[in-house]
């Protein structure tokens, strides 16, 4: 048996899966298998998936019939041959090392899964300075419902055993699917550990579901009602970390207007010392949401997107 399925569920990813696919490639721990889940892309992902096998067989194409992200990622594990199943979306990267950490950890500690640190990028990965922060202890469902440290599906790998048994992912859910996934898997019993270590690189673009906002925040409300299934509710302090997050995501996309003051209002409402405490990321979130609409786009987009 094999240690890694590494799953990728792709849709119309050809401009950025061939460097995901190469950073896997390149890891220093060789023994995984890569699972590439088309979605029913109408670009040339699919040639480029056969064209990557080619070069290294360790890579594979799976078909899912344009049936969305959750049920691409269900296929790969359906599909999959290793002891660990680890998730990759199509536009981010990792670190050569991360497959060699993970293999480690899981060898001395005995938890159900792992994730570390991610960086977050708009066109230079080992230029980013924008790091997430681990946690100590394991990953909770009040934690989950804050500001997610696991932060994108790229940043988690977990036993196979466990992810059968616990948590597939709803095919309903397009938008926080990763993160009502995290709150089953985190109810069933996973025991879930941080690494203080950057694995991964996060692609911060102003397209692709996770660009989204506003849809992002509706996909959140299903995943809440997940938690409450399990005897949790976010209380103000939470929603205003979440509210913080989007206004912070908001300030790395770029996007237009007042979408990240929107947020910083939002949350500010909440739970004002929930969102400003630690002020290097609340009262800084909100200086720079006031901030940013009056700078120019060159300005923004290197202040804030790095």
């Amino acid at each position: 048996m094999i240690k890694f399925s590494v799953i990728i569920p792709c849709f119309n990813a050809i401009d950025t899966l061939a460097e995901t696919l190469a950073s896997i490639s390149a890891q220093t721990f060789g023994d995984f298998e890569v699972l590439c889940v088309d979605d029913g892309s109408t670009d040339d992902t699919r040639a480029m998936i056969r064209s990557a096998a080619e070069a290294d067989p360790r890579i594979q194409l799976l078909r899912n019939m344009d049936k969305g992200p959750s049920s691409a990622r269900n296929t790969g594990i359906a599909a999959a041959n290793g002891e660990i199943i680890a998730f990759c979306d199509a536009d981010d990267l990792w670190a050569p090392e991360k497959l060699a950490v993970l293999a480690q950890e899981f060898n001395t500690r005995n938890v159900d899964g792992l994730f570390g640190r991610i960086a977050f990028f708009a066109e230079t990965p080992r230029a980013s300075d924008v790091l997430s922060t681990v946690p100590t202890g394991a990953l909770t469902i009040p934690a989950l419902l804050g500001e997610n440290p696991v932060c994108t599906m790229s940043n988690i790998a977990v036993r196979t055993p466990c992810l059968r048994r616990i948590a597939k992912f709803d095919p309903s859910v397009v938008h926080n699917e990763d993160l009502e996934w995290l709150i089953r898997l985190v109810g069933g019993g996973a025991d879930i550990r941080g690494i203080d270590q950057t694995l991964v690189w996060y692609r911060a673009t102003p397209t692709g579901l996770s660009a989204d906002l506003d849809a992002m925040a509706k996909g959140r409300a299903f995943a809440v009602n997940t938690a409450r299934s399990f005897g949790y509710a976010p209380c103000p302090k939470a929603e205003a970390i979440h509210f913080r997050y989007l206004a912070r995501r908001a300030l790395r996309l770029d996007l237009q207007g007042a979408t990240a003051l929107k947020y910083c209002l939002r949350g500010l409402r909440q739970s004002p010392t929930g969102f400003l405490f630690p002020t290097r990321r609340g009262v800084a979130t909100v200086v720079a949401s006031v901030v940013a609409p009056m700078c120019p786009r060159s300005v923004r987009r290197a202040v804030f997107a790095a």
